[in-house]
């Protein structure tokens, strides 16, 4: 190999781990519509009170917020991926419990 392939190969190498982080988290913002989606079918059913609607709310306003320092540098990393993840577990549980506790808004 000459000089110019070993730097090409060397740039190559430097480059790819950069391409390979992206700003993109489709996987957030679908789970993210589905949640509001739950969200919203608990209001309509009545298993949410107002507060507890307001309190869940609250909840997914902050994983946007979270998501959207993720992306603030251009790179949404696998450590801030998996806390986006552990925040939307979280909020998946208390949504599920909220649902199916004694209160209700009637």
């Amino acid at each position: 190999m000459n000089k110019k392939n070993i730097a090409l190969l060397l740039v190559a190498a430097l480059v790819m781990p950069a391409f390979a982080q992206t700003t993109a988290t489709p996987h957030v913002a679908k789970r993210q519509a589905a949640q509001q989606k739950r969200i919203a079918e608990g209001v309509q059913s009545g298993e949410l009170t107002a507060k507890e609607t307001a309190h869940l709310e609250m909840r997914e306003a902050k994983i946007q917020a979270d998501k959207k320092a993720a992306k603030a540098d251009g790179v949404v990393t696998d450590a801030e991926r998996v806390k986006l993840q552990a925040e939307q577990n979280r909020a998946s549980r208390k949504i599920y419990n909220k649902k199916h506790n004694v209160r209700s808004a009637q």
